[in-house]
């Protein structure tokens, strides 16, 4: 197991309610790829990449995307795949699956997209051999639940990797982003979606949830994996993890 300088707190197993965040994820849908774009800059874009290379993913790999939204991370993952292996994405949220099939097939990609829950992954067990989830797992009912599956379907010796919101823990890169995140990012999403109350959600969710340490001590909870590691991305605006199945 890998350890990080971030303090370990502890948070609890419940996360928001479900039918809420598949109703605000709903009403942002037809604009969220832009509002992503704007609020980061869109260093998410990178951030992906960043976590599709450090899963070692390979041609003619079998790759799981959950909480997928419009598909950005399943499209990073099929780039390196390629045609003979195949990316399946999914998310709780019918319409925020909307724009992914066009997204996909613009770039020439065959992704089978689908709505599935993923604390109830409908997929048999060892099925993958890379299943991830992107700025999703702080939005699960049941995150501990999530994490299980997520390892469920993969293989033995194959890895589940995360991409979500921290805190940074330099004092004035802290500072910065605390204001951004709390004055200004609600504000501008909710001119660009008319939904200012969805992006205080996302700020303050993003505020709560288990960084670092704190999130590795929640996935080695679960017992499904071998080994666990944490990386900063951004001075820890946002964290990648990966865990080898056991």
């Amino acid at each position: 197991m890998s350890s990080v300088d971030q303090p370990s707190t502890t948070h609890g197993m419940n996360g928001p309610d479900a039918s809420k965040i598949r109703s605000m994820f709903s009403g942002i849908a037809g604009r969220y790829d832009l509002a992503n774009t704007i609020l980061s800059g869109g260093i998410h874009h990178l951030w992906r990449q960043s976590l599709v290379d450090w899963s070692g993913a390979r041609a003619g790999q079998n790759i799981l995307d959950c909480a997928t939204g419009t598909g950005d991370l399943a499209i990073a993952f099929k780039s390196v795949v390629g045609q003979e292996g195949r990316v399946t994405g999914t998310d709780f949220c019918a319409e925020m699956l909307g724009p992914a099939p066009s997204k996909a097939a613009a770039r020439g990609y065959e992704i089978e997209f689908s709505q599935a829950d993923v604390t109830q992954l409908p997929f048999a067990d060892a099925s993958f051999d890379i299943a991830s989830i992107s700025f999703g797992i702080r939005n699960v009912a049941q995150p501990l639940k999530g994490l299980i599956e997520l390892a469920r379907v993969v293989r033995p010796g194959g890895c589940v990797m995360v991409l979500e919101f921290g805190q940074p823990d330099t004092p004035v890169i802290s500072n910065a982003y605390r204001l951004y995140s709390e004055k200004i990012l609600p504000r501008i999403g909710g001119w660009i979606t008319g939904a200012p109350e969805a992006y205080q959600y996302l700020q303050s969710s993003s505020s709560q949830f288990p960084c670092g340490q704190a999130f590795l001590d929640l996935m080695n909870s679960t017992d499904r994996f071998v080994q666990v590691e944490a990386r900063r991305l951004s001075f820890g605006v946002a964290w990648m993890y990966k865990g080898v199945v056991r």
